[in-house]
């Protein structure tokens, strides 16, 4: 089947390359030039692991393309993805329709009989209605069907997720969506045992927001508890794993953090917060789980702050991971990014390191030193700041980055060390969940200054203590 996926993003990107490995025509097309030559020269505009392989093969045998003529794409194509962005528009959190419309109209006139477009990016409820409303209106004859097809990608994991999925959902308003819709998903996931749940259109859309709005809500929830196990001396993990294993609960989602970032949770959480203000509805459960998570990403500076004794004027601070998540180079709502802005508002010299996120993450600091290498961000650093758990920050060599600090400070947001191996390192360690720890053992010789530790009265900040820490 040839079909046509509009806008060449993180979601069609990766759906049209996928598309393609279940052996279906696929054009991919979007407006950015440069994208395409990229593409078709091997170059992804993303960061997402096994997908270049992905790319490189099926465009090789022919089965996927990339274009900036939307006619050529849409020309005969059964099924045409929109999977073009919607970002929140600024200063009110609805999500911006304007691609959606835009591509709807220019697709209209072009499209094959009978076509079926399917809206992948994710919509406010009523979408489907209006983008039918465009394409009737601009299309001169023919019939056509539109269905919603929201994507559930994670991103460091999307190809396992598209192709061995939860589910799918479609939103359908006739049967022939719902013929080509079965067509393209019904062999691939049968082989998978994933189910296809077929729904109303505007059901579907709003799956998308009720999903990602219980998550960003269950990770708010265990947030807030770790908040409590630090203050009563409990483990936020030993806890999660005991509320996880009820199975009507889950493990997923429960690890404790700096609050939750990218391009699903903080958008979708608003846009629907909008919808259900928009009719009258009030989410407060949302809207609670919203304020608190972006309280929560500036909340991470003080424990920073309180970790190396309640002020970082002039301190150096090393942060190693940048992105929101691991295995992806995405910084949007990163917490890294306030974080890094509320250190340095207080004083602090902030160095930083991401193993692929650095180049996207130059374009939104400012006045922090990047660097390729963790070890010589750590250099001479007071503290060292974990705010992404990637593998190969997970698998430092702790003794040698302590060995290149000035202070043996340890501020995991993220749960990347094991209770223990950081303190054994010789590490004073802050983590979220769980009571601040004393190193095991520390050799006072492998460093040439003394330290300040939290509830020391150290002068105007700047972290010498009378005497050497020696615990």
């Amino acid at each position: 089947m040839k079909v046509a996926v509009i806008g060449i993003g993180y979601v069609g990107l990766v759906s049209g390359t996928c598309f393609a490995e279940w052996g279906n025509e696929v054009v991919c097309v979007d407006k950015h030039a440069e994208k395409i030559l990229g593409l078709q020269q091997g170059k992804l505009p993303i960061y997402e692991p096994g997908l270049d392989e992905l790319v490189e093969r099926n465009y090789a045998e022919g089965r996927l393309s990339f274009t900036s003529d939307i006619a050529k794409a849409v020309k005969d194509a059964v099924a045409v993805f929109v999977a073009v962005g919607t970002p929140p528009r600024p200063g009110r959190g609805d999500a911006d329709l304007s691609f959606v419309y835009m591509a709807a109209r220019e697709i209209a006139p072009l499209l094959a009989e009978n076509a079926v477009v399917v809206v992948k990016s994710t919509v406010p409820v009523g979408t489907g209605d209006a983008v039918e409303k465009i394409i009737a209106t601009k299309r001169r004859r023919g019939t056509f069907s539109v269905a919603s097809n929201p994507e559930f990608l994670r991103e460091g994991v999307a190809i396992g997720d598209f192709l061995k999925p939860d589910r799918v959902v479609i939103g359908v308003a006739d049967e022939r969506a719902r013929e080509v819709l079965m067509e393209i998903y019904g062999a691939p996931l049968a082989k998978v045992d994933a189910p296809i749940v077929v729904v109303q259109r505007r059901t579907s859309e709003l799956i998308k927001y009720a999903s990602n709005a219980f998550l960003a809500t269950k990770i708010t929830f265990i947030n807030e508890l770790a908040d409590l196990c630090e203050q009563v001396g409990s483990d936020v993990g030993e806890l999660a794993l005991g509320v996880g294993l009820d199975k009507r609960i889950g493990t997923s989602f429960l690890n404790a953090g700096p609050g939750y970032g990218g391009s699903c949770f903080p958008k979708d959480t608003l846009a629907l917060l909008r919808t259900a203000q928009d009719h009258g509805v009030a989410l407060r459960i949302v809207q609670e789980a919203v304020s608190v998570n972006e309280a929560r990403k500036r909340k991470m500076a003080l424990k920073v702050i309180d970790a190396v004794g309640g002020d970082v004027d002039g301190l150096t601070i090393a942060v190693l991971g940048l992105t929101f998540k691991p295995d992806t180079d995405d910084m949007r709502e990163a917490p890294s990014v306030p974080l890094i802005e509320t250190l340095q508002r207080f004083g602090a010299v902030v160095r930083a390191h991401d193993p692929v996120g650095m180049d996207n993450a130059a374009q939104l600091l400012e006045n922090v030193e990047l660097l390729e290498d963790p070890y010589e961000c750590a250099r001479e650093a007071d503290a060292v700041v974990i705010v992404t758990e990637w593998n190969s920050i997970q698998h430092l060599d702790l003794v040698r980055l302590r060995r290149m600090m000035r202070s043996p400070i340890l501020v995991d947001l993220r749960g990347a060390f094991k209770a223990g191996r950081a303190e054994a390192a010789g590490f004073y360690v802050c983590a979220v969940g769980r009571p601040a720890t004393r190193p095991v053992k520390l050799a006072p010789d492998l460093f040439d200054t003394r330290y300040r530790l939290p509830g020391a009265n150290a002068p105007s900040g700047r972290g010498i203590l009378g005497g050497r820490y020696d615990h």
